[in-house]
């Protein structure tokens, strides 16, 4: 066992950054002006005793890189003397892309880089390779770490064998919020009639946490996940899904031959600050649901693949896979204009999404994930076993510069 833990932080100029870009929009962005979650979470990992290495990488708005490295390595220098800690950032980035140019694999550098949630993984990853780490565990800066035995259940079968044979390589663990509720919040009101995500998310996770501790997985949190070496070295993440990178990692192992497991013993704390726009959320999950649908189209033709049908992912998320989700979306959009007229332009827009951008976006980008996916195992090995790459993904290791009080004062 020789784990490292990745850690993406997003920072911009305010918390809330509307951007037509959907694959350089995120979930929450922490403001220059504050701490933000990452505090707590690094905190979080002290009390547990964490040992292992911990990449953090810092994803920034355009303008601000050399501001957000500094605000994250403030951070990180309070904790430094606990965690083993290096700084993953734009400068890091360059660094990494002069040696990829020189090594004659510069279409690589798009898949692995600081600007699209895919891609970010694919970093982390890239960094697990070159470190000669066996498990790449991800975790999110929005959640908190309670569990002492956290490192232990996160490499739980990972490697081994099931009894059938079949090898545990992905594996996921599952969020709880403070009180230890692990189902999805969403509510059920009219106007999702057509978009009951959350409802047959909570029929799938019901099943999975009253069965077997590892079992066959329908979902995957990016939050929450430990691939193992043999997975990571042979299967990316897809660079161009606008959002829900994991839950597309789950796609792509299973059309390559493997899959994804559910540890119902192994959990974190998801305490995400408020989400203030619902309609752009949802407008990426247009352009993600319809971007999946074609994907898994597109795979039809590629005879060395494994297909998989919306059906064997039933109950969630089978039905966002089906071809009928460009009407589902479209029909929604409408449906929330109405039901949540305070943000009936948000939906409006996101409508129009469903008729247009979303699904001229699907058929330009969709098979640029095969390409990649086909030299990704290639290019691994070579900057994985290059020690040039290897001096600059170790990362910066952090130096203690200033007290929790001091920070507190500068942030």
């Amino acid at each position: 066992m020789n784990p490292c833990i990745i850690i993406p932080t997003y920072v911009g100029s305010k918390r809330y950054n509307p951007s037509v870009d959907v694959l350089a929009t995120y979930d929450h962005v922490t403001p220059l002006t504050h701490q933000g979650e990452l505090p707590r979470c690094l905190q979080s990992l002290i009390d547990i005793g964490i040992q292992c290495p911990i990449f953090v990488l810092v994803v920034s708005e355009q303008g601000i890189e050399t501001a957000a490295s500094q605000k994250v390595a403030a951070i990180l220098s309070v904790f430094v003397q606990q965690l083993d800690l290096r700084l993953i950032d734009y400068e890091v980035l360059e660094r990494l892309c002069l040696r990829i140019d020189s090594l004659g694999v510069s279409s690589f550098k798009e898949g692995v880089c600081l600007s699209s949630y895919g891609s970010v993984r694919n970093l982390g990853l890239l960094i697990a390779a070159s470190g000669g780490f066996t498990e790449c565990i991800f975790v999110d800066d929005d959640e908190i770490i309670d569990d002492p035995e956290f490192l232990e259940k996160a490499v739980y079968g990972l490697g081994k064998l099931t009894k059938t044979g079949v090898p545990v390589l992905v594996k996921s663990g599952f969020f709880a919020d403070k009180k230890g509720n692990w189902k999805s919040s969403q509510k059920s009101v009219w106007y999702n009639h057509f978009w009951r995500q959350g409802e047959l998310f909570n029929a799938w996770i019901t099943k999975a946490m009253t069965g077997t501790r590892l079992s066959r997985s329908n979902g995957l949190y990016g939050g929450l996940c430990a691939i193992h070496r043999e997975a990571f070295i042979r299967v990316s993440f897809d660079p161009w899904i606008p959002r829900g990178e994991d839950l597309d990692y789950l796609l792509n192992v299973r059309m390559y031959g493997g899959d994804v497991w559910f540890d119902n013993q192994w959990h974190i704390e998801h305490a995400p600050p408020p989400m203030r726009n619902e309609s752009q959320r949802f407008r990426q999950d247009i352009f993600r649901w319809i971007y999946e649908h074609r994907k898994l189209e597109y795979a039809k033709s590629q005879i060395d693949l494994i297909q998989i049908t919306p059906h064997s992912l039933d109950p969630y998320p089978g039905p966002f896979l089906e071809h009928s989700v460009g009407r589902r979306v479209f029909v929604t959009a409408l449906l929330r204009m109405v039901g949540r007229a305070s943000d009936r332009k948000g939906y409006f827009r996101a409508a129009l999404s469903a008729q247009r951008e979303a699904k001229a976006y699907a058929e330009t980008f969709c098979d640029r994930y095969y390409e990649f996916q086909i030299g990704w195992p290639q290019m691994v090995n070579l900057l994985a076993g290059d020690p040039l790459t290897g001096g600059i993904l170790s990362g910066l290791k952090v130096e203690p510069r200033i007290s929790e009080e001091e920070l507190e004062s500068e942030v």
